[in-house]
């Protein structure tokens, strides 16, 4: 089950831990944006081991891939005017990647329980 997450308490998170729970929160979002797209190929567990591993470059895939399932969420779901934002987001997570954390995790309130 997906919940809502507020996006502003996320960033805070982020701040106040001293960058802890970028961690935390890109998993999250890795095993959110799964479930709702039902991709069951990985795990968000080992996407967040190789961030780890390759000192934060899967994140910039991740958050690619992220953003993939998302689009094709929003296809599933109806909506005639979804646009891929991937690249868009990719480009972010280099730049300041809690944007393009922030932007994923309104795209995946829209579709939560919650």
């Amino acid at each position: 089950m997906v919940q809502q997450r507020n996006v502003v308490v996320c960033i805070i998170l982020v701040f106040v831990t001293c960058g802890i729970y970028w961690f935390i929160w890109q998993y999250q979002i890795s095993k959110d944006t799964r479930a709702l797209s039902g991709d069951t190929n990985g795990s968000a567990g080992t996407d967040l081991l190789l961030e780890i591993v390759t000192c934060g470059l899967f994140g910039i895939y991740m958050t690619y891939r992220a953003a993939k399932r998302m689009y094709q969420v929003e296809i599933d779901s109806g909506n005639a005017n979804a646009t891929d934002e991937s690249v868009l987001l990719t480009v972010l997570h280099i730049f300041t990647g809690i944007v393009a954390l922030a932007m994923l995790q309104s795209q995946i309130n829209r579709h939560a329980i919650g």
